[in-house]
């Protein structure tokens, strides 16, 4: 069992799941792969590395070294978070518990140039079913996105909106569809409404009423996640006090989530910090 999750398996998670585990908690990795360093090539600004060091190295070697120390590194995708008497947090393929987590997954820097999308967002555009579900009971809802995570998020928002329609905007379902979810697999062209939204409008000139539409565009990111237990979020960052702490007891975020400056050295730091921070908050705990 146990005592911190921390989810992202990037410099930042590594870096807090090492300063758990040496402070003799157990840690649980839970990511799937190197966050945004995974897209980098050769890092020359990071220090103690005379000659450019490959990104892919640095990766596993910040794995192996969780590893060495007996931290476990899953590879599985986190579909929710949720509290009830401790963390629960659920993977496409298991369900996990702790006293603490830290976010570590990284940003997402993209957003869908859906015309409309920002104009309602907060009148119709939601990013969160389990935040939001209770304001569409008894209403038809969407969910935009084609992975596992829309599906999850498609789940939550059955058994209160009225109607629930999944929609790929162009592509292919990635995985296999839960049975009695419909899909639209329709290009979009824009979110249309007056002062709430009211509307899909697809290239082909058709348009489908909702009342709400849930994006749950690839996986779930850290202010995703934070937003599922009411942590306080600023666009696409988690907003953390001095010690990495969210405004969630024992809820912390490290790395590119955090927003600011999107550099290893921030992570690691960052990292190291929410591991300390989070080790302090498990020991007063016990006391």
């Amino acid at each position: 069992m146990a005592d911190v999750i921390v989810l992202g398996s990037g410099p930042a998670g590594i870096s807090a799941s090492l300063y758990v585990k040496r402070a003799g908690l157990n840690a649980v990795v839970i990511g799937r792969g190197g966050g945004s360093l995974e897209k980098a090539d050769k890092i020359e600004n990071y220090y103690g590395f005379p000659e450019p060091v490959d990104a892919g190295e640095l990766i596993k070697n910040g794995i192996a070294q969780a590893k060495r120390l007996g931290i476990p590194v899953i590879k599985d995708e986190v579909v929710s978070l949720s509290y009830l008497d401790r963390y629960v947090v659920e993977t496409k393929s298991a369900q996990f518990e702790a006293d603490s987590v830290i976010l570590a997954t990284g940003s997402s820097r993209k957003s869908p140039p859906i015309p409309g999308l920002g104009d309602f967002e907060g009148k119709g555009i939601s990013y969160c079913a389990v935040c939001d579900a209770f304001f569409y009971r008894n209403r038809p809802v969407a969910v935009l996105g084609d992975s596992e995570y829309a599906f999850h998020e498609a789940a939550e928002l059955m058994p209160t909106a009225s109607s629930v329609v999944l929609l790929t905007n162009g592509r292919e379902p990635a995985v296999a569809l839960p049975k009695g979810l419909p899909v639209i697999k329709k290009e979009i062209a824009a979110f249309e409404g007056k002062e709430v939204l009211q509307s899909v409008r697809f290239r082909d000139g058709s348009a489908y009423a909702v009342s709400g539409v849930f994006i749950a565009l690839g996986v779930a990111g850290s202010a995703d996640l934070a937003r599922k237990l009411g942590a306080r979020t600023e666009g696409v960052a988690v907003l953390v006090d001095e010690n990495m702490q969210t405004n969630v007891p024992g809820l912390f975020a490290a790395g590119d989530c955090t927003g600011g400056l999107l550099q290893i050295s921030k992570a690691v730091y960052e990292g190291a910090k929410a591991g300390t921070s989070a080790v302090k908050f498990i020991r007063s705990k016990k006391r």
